[in-house]
């Protein structure tokens, strides 16, 4: 039985809902105002709808149908990255455009967040009798590192069984290891860089860079030459501090870096394609020697793989130099059979010889999780009922609530792999019958998740 199809019953109410959550500019690297809005907003629809409904510390909360059985969980966050650049239509405006649905949280995860709502609403509407519990557990601040699980759990149960829809289909049943890292020396110790400033997002490629610098008309004059032989989409300007040089790049996750084009990477290669390191600083010549528009670890020592989940990889975030402060962020996904700790150990060996300082602002083990589980073989059921094939397994460098959960739950959807959704970067954005087939899977794995015994 296909009970998911009852889903499009509601399209038109999902879309309503949908445009009134993404205007709400819930981006958790700047607050937690906005992000607490979008929670409050949908756990108000939760309550409207008939639902029961919790608040936890205004950080987490859930939206709950039945009350017997096993607890069965769906998580999904209600916060976002930053807008960035290069948007074509407004980033936190619901745009409804050639088939697809445009707006910064459309694929990750404000979309998600709505149709599990809607999935409790189209079971509770039809009447269907329930063997377990199913509950919509919301976060805040899942993009700066899910301190809101944190504190969710250490006040509600973790589910026996559950999933998130925070990726791709098929199913995800192993996450990479997940670092962060911030370099910084205690000063500004350059002579010619006064001023860096690149990235918004530890876990997003930057799609942006601007650099001030103390130069002669001479070396601007070198500098204009050598802007040729460098790769990048350099823009130079005069100004009365000195010469700004801008930097275009292509915004990506973290967990893709090559799929991205890094402008803070672009802008040190340009740099040191001029000045010595003394003249650059020690921050630009450890991006210079350690990162080196790499994105595998390879000038870092890190170029480690393993069978199950593949190649670590390496972001720089954010490059932050000015007079008061000197620092690069490192976004690390590393295989699920290497020690993050170990990582940590050596990256802190490597800039003490530099003179530099390394803390560790983030870090997620990764996630391991039999094919063979009992979440797997009921999503997988679910996606054959409706997609008339088994689901594809994979591995992600991805960090999803999935690693919350005690190995007892998994990524799955909402994105189709064939669909460009622009995660993280300019234009996110869904096919639109594709975003509603995930409601029609999501929904047929919550029919299956509450009146079966698990």
């Amino acid at each position: 039985m296909n009970f998911g199809k009852k889903i499009y019953e509601y399209k038109d109410s999902i879309l309503e809902d949908l445009k009134t959550l993404l205007e709400i500019k819930s981006v958790s690297a700047e607050g937690n105002e906005g992000p607490k809005e979008a929670l409050n907003f949908i756990l108000k629809r939760g309550k409207e709808m008939g639902f029961e409904v919790k608040n936890i510390d205004d950080k987490a909360g859930h939206i709950q149908l039945g009350n017997s059985g096993i607890l069965c969980g769906a998580l999904t966050h209600l916060d976002v990255v930053p807008a960035g650049s290069n948007w074509n239509v407004p980033p936190f405006t619901l745009t409804d455009k050639d088939g697809r649905l445009f707006g910064r949280g459309i694929i990750d995860d404000k979309g998600a967040s709505l149709i599990n709502l809607y999935c409790l609403k189209a079971l509770k509407d039809s009447g269907v009798k329930g063997v377990n519990t199913l509950r919509c557990i919301y976060g805040t601040d899942e993009e700066v590192g899910m301190s809101d699980m944190e504190t969710y759990f250490s006040k509600e149960q973790l589910p026996d069984i559950s999933f998130t829809p925070d990726s791709n289909y098929g199913i995800c049943y192993a996450e990479k290891g997940i670092l962060q890292i911030k370099i910084y020396s205690d000063r500004n110790d350059g002579k010619v860089v006064s001023a860096f400033e690149a990235g918004d997002a530890l876990n997003a490629v930057p799609d942006r860079g601007e650099v001030l610098l103390y130069s002669s008309d001479s070396e601007e004059n070198q500098m204009l030459h050598n802007r040729k032989s460098i790769e990048g989409n350099f823009d130079f300007s005069e100004t009365i501090d000195g010469l700004v040089i801008k930097c275009q790049g292509k915004a990506a996750h973290a967990c893709e870096p090559y799929k991205g084009r890094n402008a803070a990477s672009d802008l040190v290669s340009l740099l040191s394609s001029f000045y010595d390191e003394d003249e650059l600083g020690s921050i630009c010549t450890f991006i210079k020697n350690s990162v080196n528009n790499q994105t595998d670890g390879t000038s870092l020592g890190l170029k480690v793989r393993d069978s199950v989940s593949g190649e670590l990889t390496c972001n720089l975030g954010t490059v932050r130099i000015d007079d008061n402060q000197a620092y690069c962020t490192l976004d690390i996904r590393y295989p699920v059979s290497v020690k993050g700790t170990d990582i940590v150990k050596h990256i802190k060996r490597c800039v003490k010889r530099k003179g530099l300082n390394a803390k560790t602002i983030h870090h997620s083990p990764p996630l391991y999780l039999s094919k063979d589980s009992k979440a797997i073989g009921v999503l997988s059921d679910a996606y054959n009922e409706v997609m008339g094939e088994k689901p594809e397994l994979y591995v992600t460098g991805g960090g999803t609530y999935a690693r919350m959960l005690g190995n007892k739950g998994v990524a799955f959807g909402p994105a189709f792999v064939d669909d460009n959704v622009n995660m993280h970067n300019a234009d996110e954005s869904v096919d639109k019958e594709k975003f509603f087939k995930h409601a029609e899977i999501c929904l047929q794995a919550f029919y299956k998740l509450y009146t079966e015994k698990l």
